[in-house]
């Protein structure tokens, strides 16, 4: 995969069947990525990974909060 820039600055590409490069991409969206890259990740994805994401305290809070809100997360 190639990035954009404004995510990742410091590869030319990626590699997202590897884990590592998988998370590390998706704290790069939730950090630095505009509104369209954001919603192009797969939410249940974010929501697994969340709690292993390195996030800074307000992103972190933000998608806790939004995470909770997502009718998906309901109780049938």
């Amino acid at each position: 995969m190639k990035p954009k820039r404004y995510i990742v600055w410091s590869k030319r590409d990626l590699d997202l069947s590897d884990p590592w490069q998988r998370r590390w991409y998706l704290h790069q969206v939730l950090t630095h990525g505009r509104a369209e890259d954001v919603a192009a990740l797969d939410r249940e994805e974010v929501r697994r990974v969340l709690p292993e994401l390195d996030l800074p305290p307000e992103v972190r809070a933000l998608w806790e909060r939004r995470l909770a809100r997502d009718p998906a997360n309901a109780e049938p």
